[in-house]
Parts: structure tokens; sequence; C-alpha cells
């Protein structure tokens, strides 16, 4: 079987191709700051390509293996398999250069946030001294600030119940006008009502004679009092 058509040849050629990837980024991974999102992002990227690898090669050693047992029946020697072992050999050493490259600069980047991190937290300890002073000072002024409000609205309060004290009394007073007045419009009515049927009575039993006689009185007796009145 020709290299062209060996699986062999194919993945190996294809796990070289994915080597060649990660040896460029990892060169890239190196000349980037540590403490940037850009190195955080490649350090990721490069060993989760490495476990790829390593899983790929691991595979494909497998593979040499099994063919190691009966090389004829695959076309093979102790030659072709001595050198494809080499090849898987030469490959896990490359990707497990990058990884423990990798994870040593990630354990130092990790260090190094950490210190910067203790300053900063020395550095925002005073600070937050400082604040925590200036913020206690600032709590006390609002506080004597609400006191006064409350204050001010209390006197508020009071005014208004004694606005509504005062109102309160007057329409109460109101009330009991406007019911004085209604008892007088009802005695009133009774005395009315009475007048009325004496007069229909009178008039009953007057006939209509007695009634036009009353008529002729009441209009004598409305224009007398006119004259009393309107003119002397």
């Amino acid at each position: 079987m020709s290299s062209a058509q060996d699986p062999f040849y194919i993945v190996r050629e294809e796990i070289q191709d994915s080597i060649d990837k990660l040896q460029g980024t990892f060169h890239r991974w190196e000349q980037t700051a540590s403490n940037t999102g850009e190195y955080v992002h490649s350090t990721k990227e490069l060993l989760t390509s490495c476990e790829s690898i390593e899983w790929q090669v691991d595979e494909l050693e497998k593979t040499i293996s099994v063919a190691s047992r009966d090389p004829a029946y695959y076309g093979l020697d102790e030659v072709e398999l001595s050198r494809r072992r080499n090849w898987t050999s030469s490959a896990r050493n490359q990707v497990g250069t990058v990884r423990r490259a990798v994870e040593k600069g990630k354990s130092n980047s990790a260090t190094s946030k950490y210190q910067d991190t203790s300053r900063t937290n020395l550095y925002s300890s005073q600070d937050n001294d400082d604040f925590i002073s200036s913020e206690s000072d600032r709590q006390q002024l609002l506080m004597r600030q609400q006191d006064e409000e409350l204050d001010e609205l209390s006197e508020s309060v009071q005014r208004i119940g004694g606005v509504g004290l005062t109102i309160h009394e007057e329409l109460s007073g109101q009330e009991r006008i406007l019911n004085d007045l209604s008892l007088e419009m009802e005695t009133t009515s009774n005395r009315l009502n009475f007048v009325q049927k004496r007069v229909a009575m009178v008039m009953k039993k007057a006939g209509i004679k007695g009634q036009i006689m009353l008529i002729a009185f009441l209009v004598v007796l409305f224009i007398i009092l006119f004259v009393l009145v309107f003119l002397t």
C-alpha cells in the first residue's frame, strides 16, 4: 500500500497540520502580555488544542499496536513500524513541550495577578478607611437633615390638624343651623296646612254668597294695607 493510500499517513498529515498550527499559536502567545484578555484566551485555546492532538496521537498509537501483532497482514515490516512509533513519540514530545510551557506561563501569570491584587487590596483598604470615615460624616449630616425635615413635617401636620378641627367645628355649626331651619320650615308648613284646611272649611260652610263676601272683604283689606304701607 502506498503512503498516499495508507490511513496512517493520512491521519499523520492531519495531526502534523494541527501541530504546526499549535506551534504558530504558541509563538504568538509567547509575545503576548500576560495581563491581557488575549493572553487568557490564547492560553485556553492552546491547552484545548494540546488535549485534542494528544488524543489523536493516542488513537494512532493504538492502530500501530494492533498492526504490530501481525505486520504481514497489513503489509508492514519492523522498520515501518519503528518509523511510525518514532513519529508518534516525536509528535507527543512536541505537544508536551508546548503544554508544559503554557501551564508554567499560566501559573506565573496567576502568581503575578495575585501579587498585583494584594497590592491593590492594600491600597484599596486604605482608601476604604478614608471612604468609610467620609461616608460616616455624610451619613450623620443626612440624619441631621432628615431630623430637621421630620420636625418641619410634624409642625405642618399639627397646623393641618388645627385647620381640620376648625373646619369640622364650622361644619358642625352649619349643620345645626340647617337642622333648625328645617325644623322651622316644617313647623311653618304644618301651620300653613292648618290654615288652608280652616279656610276650606269656612268657605264650604259659607256657601257661594259667603265666599263672594269673603273675597270682597279680602280685596278691601288688601287695598287698605297697600295704602297704609305705600302711601303713608
